[in-house]
């Protein structure tokens, strides 16, 4: 009998586990598979920095240089707003002209600022070596042809007033698109 209970003892004894190797060797491919998406990690908080917080700023900047030139009264156009605060004479105002497009500004219709926001200035001198962001506006008549609006249908007087803002791409480790933001307003005569 004994021989017997040797046996059921055998029987229901099991292996159960991992062993050391085992484990090892899982803990390997796992280390390989970690450090092939370690870089898809690092892009994704650089972009996240780029798409979120530097596309923020643009905006931000993009409407303050806006509301700078919404409070110019309709017909001004000697006010300089490449600089803050604005002065009196050297710009153009709300002179129609200038472009949108930050990837060829005009001249007199673009400021630059600093990585912290402070601006630099711009226009005809061209841009400043420490710049970061860049603000580009347009200035247009909706209604061009109406030369009597201010006594004939003044809700016909309107400049249209569009901002964009960009981020310097080279040498500032932006990672990805390029944030950019554009905003328009309209203005009115004879405010």
């Amino acid at each position: 009998m004994s021989a017997r209970c040797i046996q059921v003892r055998t029987a229901s004894r099991r292996d159960e586990g991992f062993s050391l190797l085992e484990t090892v060797f899982a803990l390997g491919i796992l280390a390989i598979v970690a450090m092939g998406i370690l870089p898809l990690g690092l892009l994704a908080v650089s972009t996240t920095e780029n798409q979120g917080h530097l596309m923020a700023r643009t905006t931000e900047y993009a409407q303050d240089k806006l509301e700078q030139l919404m409070v110019l009264s309709f017909g001004d156009s000697t006010s300089d707003t490449r600089v803050f605060p604005a002065t009196n004479a050297g710009g153009t105002g709300l002179t129609p002209g200038g472009s949108a497009d930050t990837t060829a500004p005009a001249a007199n219709y673009v400021d630059y600022l600093d990585i912290n926001g402070n601006v630099l200035g711009g226009g005809g001198g061209g841009a400043p070596a420490n710049w970061f962001y860049m603000r580009a506006w347009r200035v247009e008549e909706v209604d061009p042809g109406n030369t009597t609006c201010p006594l004939v249908a003044p809700a016909k007087c309107l400049k249209r007033v569009t901002v964009s803002a960009t981020v310097r791409a080279t040498g500032n480790g932006v990672v990805g698109l390029v944030p950019r933001s554009t905003v328009s307003a309209l203005k009115t005569y004879p405010f």
